[in-house]
This record gives C-alpha cells, sequence and structure tokens, in this order.
C-alpha cells in the first residue's frame, strides 16, 4: 500500500486507518481475535492506529497485541472524553490520561496525542493545551492534535498550535468542507478524517435508525440526498462511494474506518489500492446535493 506525508508532521502514513473505539467494547477473552485484526492490519501494509482513552479496553489491547511491533505503525490517540459532564477538563486530569495510556499501550511515546472533541471554552483556557505541549516536550508524544468538529476544530486549526487534525467528514457531513479542511492545508496541518463511510447509513435502506441521535440524523440527511434518485457515475459498492467521496478531498491524509471484521478490513484495503479514486461526476452530484438541501446542515460532533 501507497504512503503519504501526514502534513509538517513529515509521518508515512497509510490512506487508511484503522480507527479502535469498537475492539474497546469487546472481552479480553476476545484477545485472539483483536490480535488477528491488529495483525492483518500491519501485514497489510495499514500503519496509523487510531483510539483514545475514552475507548474501554482498545489501549490496553494494543499494548497486549502488537507492542511489539510498535516500530511499524504510526500510534495515534486521544486524551479526555468528549462529554464535559463527565470528565474535567483540567490540566491533571490530561496528564493522568496521557500517563495511564502510556502504561496501557506499553509505549513509551505516541506519535500523535490528540485532545478528544473538548470545546471551544475550554481550548481557550489554554491548561490542557499546556498539558499537551508539556507531554510533547518531555517525550511522551512526538505531535500533538485535535480531534474534534464545527467551531472547536476551526478554532483548533487557527490557533497554530496543532500539528493535526482528526474530523468529521463524509456524504452527509460536509460542513468541513467549506472552510476547515482547505485551512488545515493552508497550515500545514496532517488531515485525519472519521467517519468515513457515515456508519454505512448512506445507500443502506435497512439501517437502524433509533440507535443515536447521531445515527437518526445521518439517516435522515442520507435519505433525503438520495431522493434524487441515482447518483450519476456513483460505484454500485457504497462503502467504495463514501470512501472515494471521502479521498477525492485533496485535503485529507487518511480515512479512519473502525471494524472489528479482518475480512472487512481487507476488503477496504482493496477499495483503496484498486478502484479509489472514483468519479469526479458521483463526487460533485454529492456536493451540490448537500449544497442544495444541507445549508443549515451543521456538522454532528
Amino acid at each position: 500500500m501507497d504512503h503519504r506525508t501526514l502534513g509538517k508532521t513529515g509521518l508515512q502514513v497509510s490512506p487508511i486507518g484503522i480507527g479502535l473505539a469498537e475492539i474497546g467494547k469487546l472481552s479480553p477473552d476476545e484477545k485472539s481475535g483483536i490480535e488477528i485484526l491488529l495483525n492483518t492490519a500491519l501485514d497489510s501494509g495499514v500503519n496509523i492506529l487510531d483510539t483514545a482513552a475514552l475507548y474501554g479496553i482498545s489501549e490496553e489491547m494494543i499494548g497486549e497485541t502488537v507492542s511489539r511491533r510498535r516500530d511499524e505503525y504510526v500510534l495515534a490517540t486521544k486524551c479526555g472524553q468528549d462529554d464535559p459532564g463527565r470528565y474535567p477538563w483540567t490540566r491533571e486530569s490530561v496528564e493522568n490520561d496521557i500517563d495511564a495510556s502510556l502504561r496501557r499501550l506499553k509505549t513509551d511515546h505516541v506519535d500523535i496525542l490528540q485532545l478528544h472533541s473538548c470545546g471551544v471554552d475550554v481550548l481557550e483556557r489554554g491548561e490542557v493545551i499546556d498539558a499537551l505541549l508539556k507531554a510533547r516536550d518531555d517525550g511522551k508524544t512526538r505531535f500533538v492534535g485535535y480531534s474534534g468538529d464545527n467551531e472547536a476544530a476551526a478554532w483548533a486549526v487557527e490557533s497554530g498550535i496543532f500539528d493535526t487534525l482528526q474530523t468529521s467528514y463524509n456524504v452527509v457531513d460536509q460542513k468541513a468542507r467549506k472552510a476547515t479542511l482547505p485551512a488545515a492545508r493552508a497550515a500545514g496541518m496532517g488531515v485525519i478524517i472519521k467517519r468515513p463511510i457515515t456508519n454505512g447509513i448512506f445507500g443502506n435502506p435497512a439501517a437502524d435508525e433509533s440507535s443515536t441521535k447521531r445515527f437518526s440524523i445521518m439517516s435522515a440527511r442520507a435519505a433525503a440526498m438520495s431522493a434524487g434518485g441515482p447518483i450519476p457515475g456513483a460505484p454500485d459498492d457504497r462503502i467504495l462511494l463514501c470512501l472515494g467521496f471521502t479521498m477525492a478531498r485533496e485535503e485529507v491524509d487518511v480515512a479512519i474506518v473502525g471494524t472489528m471484521n479482518p475480512e472487512h478490513l481487507k476488503s477496504n484495503i482493496r477499495l483503496f489500492e484498486e478502484q479509489i479514486p472514483i468519479s469526479e461526476v458521483a463526487v460533485e452530484e454529492l456536493y451540490r446535493r448537500f449544497d442544495q438541501l444541507g445549508d443549515d446542515w451543521e456538522g454532528l460532533i
């Protein structure tokens, strides 16, 4: 798999990264399955692993299964929690998160340490940013990033503090296309995209809309955009359409795709290697439909 440079970090990364939120929900008894998944990713050339302190046993399982291959992957984690009602965004809490993550990951440093979707108010106070920068100065991370959306993502880009931005961008959540992605690229930031395949909703009329508010909103948007009929030039494979749409932006370095199934992972890798890019006609039509229907559609946190 071809690799590309992640913004000003200079890190060489695969265009597909593996998101590890889902493995955090598993039991340690399922360690063998997790080990197969992660080794399959690394053996196939996928070299960016994205996790978080918030993701259950995810960090622990990375440490248990592939820490011996530490020099083969770019390790990105997130400190803090994306619910300010449950998490005190203080210097001490972030410092504690960082140290705990390193212990669980069985490493002395990560490559990218990201703040996990804190709001503008937290960013403006500055103390958690100071904690992140101290971790970099102490060698606990090589680079610092922000993971989040909307106004907070824009603040992170404009601040000039962060090396990378992880933000949502997909067929039904295109707000970042208008300003955030171009600004991040202009600032030399590495751009990592989360939720590139819309949680499997787009083009899937059988998707369950009841699981979360975000899922329900995404499903409604997908239905509205699909109501205009077939997408000209679109591939039959809805996953390919979504991934191809996301990767059509020149600002995007990596799309993070979560799965617990090694065969699904292999299929996604084949799409990147053999069938992306997709038709520009299809991409432009998806832009048009979003813009026509979604002038007031906020990015989904």
